[in-house]
């Protein structure tokens, strides 16, 4: 039996994250490191579209995601990570909906990512997510391989997700 001190405790994210998701990443490959100061940015300038989860007071998860600029009702999803502990859980998915149905996100209608072609983790997660908010998604290449990551990184598909349909009130 799990104590109230081993429960997962899903929120918005500060500053004082920074370091921590900085760590957590590290412990997540193949994920992509950002700069600490990146990092301390995600967690607020980003602090309304991005989530922190934690058990007993460690960082096991995190979202960092952001609305695009030129498009206000779409929130792009920068990187998921899950730390090893907190794995086979659902969270991911568990922190994907707790963005969307903030209140500070209840304009978001669509959701976008960006995920390499063989990561079938990712490609499950936001497939599950589209079933979750009846949405269709599509893919294209956003950025290709050589082009423009001069053949060092894999290419990566757009995911657009959408329109997100939410539960209404009755």
């Amino acid at each position: 039996m799990s104590s109230a001190k081993d429960q997962l405790h899903l929120r918005q994210p500060t500053a004082t994250d920074g370091a921590n998701l900085f760590e957590l990443v590290a412990q997540c490959p193949p994920l992509d490191g950002n700069s600490m100061y990146c990092n301390l940015l995600q967690c607020s300038h980003f602090a309304d579209t991005s989530v922190a989860a934690e058990t007993d007071g460690e960082l096991v998860g995190f979202i960092s995601a952001y609305r695009v600029p030129e498009r206000r009702d779409t929130l792009f999803v920068w990187q998921v990570a899950v730390g090893a502990s907190a794995r086979g859980r659902g969270l991911a998915s568990r922190m994907l909906a707790h963005i969307v149905e903030r209140p500070a996100c209840r304009d978001i209608r669509w959701l976008e990512t960006t995920i390499t072609p063989d990561n079938r983790a990712s490609h499950a997660l936001f497939q599950r997510f589209a079933s979750a908010f009846h949405a269709g998604l599509e893919q294209q290449v956003l950025f290709e391989r050589e082009r423009h990551f001069r053949g060092s990184h894999d290419s990566e598909l757009l995911t657009r997700i959408g329109p997100l349909q939410r539960a209404t009130a009755a």
